[in-house]
């Protein structure tokens, strides 16, 4: 499926990598963001924990309400974590 992309969207997101630990950031296209940690050229922490699957995005209309948000699930506690990805895969089962 092909859908032009909005560029006013920022993005907070998750990834599990291959060890079962996550990583968070912040990303313009998520999807695109999750091929290039897979292709090894995201950020060191993930370019040994290949292949990385991304498994949380929240969206964003300013740059600098994404980052705040990034900031603070980056605080939170695996658990927090899991339970957030959690509820998010109950909204869209």
């Amino acid at each position: 499926m092909c859908r032009a992309y909005n560029w006013r969207v920022h993005f907070v997101y998750i990834l599990r990598c291959a060890d079962g630990t996550l990583y968070t950031g912040y990303a313009r296209d998520p999807r695109a963001r999750e091929r290039a940690h897979n292709r090894g050229r995201g950020a060191k922490y993930t370019a040994g924990r290949r292949p990385v699957r991304l498994v949380y995005q929240e969206a964003f209309r300013s740059v600098g309400k994404a980052l705040a948000r990034e900031y603070v699930v980056k605080q939170l506690t695996r658990a927090q974590k899991d339970a957030l990805i959690d509820d998010l895969q109950d909204r869209h089962a």
